[in-house]
């Protein structure tokens, strides 16, 4: 009896030796399990999707692809992260926004000035030939020479100005408008000058007629210059034969219409040329860049005036810029 107690004792031993051992493992398996069910849980829940988002947007960022949007409802830690993800995303889009603006305004700029600078340089030149052919043999009067190189002396200042702008303005509308007050005449026989001188480029004639109630004006003159030599050129591109400007200076305002025999404005053009870069049915895209009417619009409008686009009643194309020639007190 006393035996059998025993190995009976014995035996239950071992077995409790051998069951404890499985049961810790089982219960560090179950907690194993729950652990990574839990954790599985949590990545799909609060991890996956903002992740995923995060991940799209750095690989569209890095595709210099900023036209997104992270949202994601959620007011927790990772709903933080993607707000302040999407902050920086909306900054760079800025940034690198306004950096393209400022590239290509002074892209636009740079090529408003290679535009402008043909005209003053061409006049240069057609005047130191006329002087130098003409001078020698005396064939031109004190006054007419006077004449000449008063004219080469202004556009020697504009060229001047285009130096000083390229260096400090970086937008079209940065240019200032200095006013001097100015004799009309003198004014209007620069004009003509540079018009007669766009004409010979073209082969084309030019016109003009003047009316005015007071000589003195107050204008920036190389603007008023700049503008009216762009018209001009646009009306010798399409003009048949000739071209007229009609100068027209009372009440405070100077305008001037530049008219010309061609074929006149389309519908579209009549809509659009003011628009930067348009530049329709031309003969030589090379050339014409599409800016001059553009300039002309902003600059009128920075000089207290407007820009009209029409056609005339008797056909071709029209164009009247006007001015304010008052200084405001």
């Amino acid at each position: 009896m006393e035996f059998a107690w025993a190995e009976n004792l014995r035996q239950r031993f071992g077995e409790t030796n051998w069951v404890l051992p499985s049961l810790v493992a089982a219960v560090l398996l179950t907690v194993a399990a729950g652990i990574v069910i839990m954790a599985v849980l949590f990545y799909r829940w609060k991890l996956k999707r903002p992740l995923e988002l995060l991940k799209r947007a750095s690989e569209n960022i890095s595709a210099n692809d900023l036209g997104f949007r992270l949202t994601y409802d959620s007011r927790d830690e990772m709903g933080e992260l993607v707000a302040a993800f999407e902050n920086m995303r909306s900054q760079l889009e800025k940034n690198i926004k306004t950096l393209w603006r400022s590239v290509e305004e002074r892209k636009q700029l740079n090529a408003i000035f290679a535009h402008d600078l043909r005209t003053p340089l061409s006049v240069l030149k057609g005047n130191a030939e006329l002087l130098a052919a003409y001078l020698p043999e005396k064939k031109l009067s004190e006054e007419k020479v006077l004449d000449l190189v008063h004219t080469m002396s202004l556009h020697i200042v504009r060229l001047e100005s285009y130096a000083d702008a390229m260096n400090s303005i970086q937008k079209l509308e940065d240019v200032p408008v200095r006013r001097q007050s100015m004799d009309a005449i003198s004014l209007t026989a620069v004009l003509n000058d540079s018009a007669e001188q766009i004409a010979r480029q073209f082969g084309k004639r030019f016109d003009s007629s003047l009316e005015y109630d007071n000589t003195a004006i107050n204008v920036d003159p190389h603007i008023v210059i700049q503008i009216f030599e762009n018209v001009v050129a646009n009306g010798m591109r399409y003009a048949a034969s000739q071209v007229n400007a009609r100068y027209d200076i009372r009440e405070g305002v100077m305008n001037i219409t530049v008219s010309d025999d061609g074929p006149g404005f389309s519908d579209e053009a009549l809509r659009k040329a003011v628009l930067p870069f348009y530049r329709g049915e031309v003969w030589d895209a090379t050339e014409h860049r599409g800016l001059g009417l553009y300039i002309c619009k902003v600059f009128c409008e920075k000089h207290g005036g407007s820009l009209l686009i029409e056609n005339a009643p008797r056909g071709g194309g029209s164009v009247t810029t006007s001015f304010g020639t008052q200084v405001d007190k």
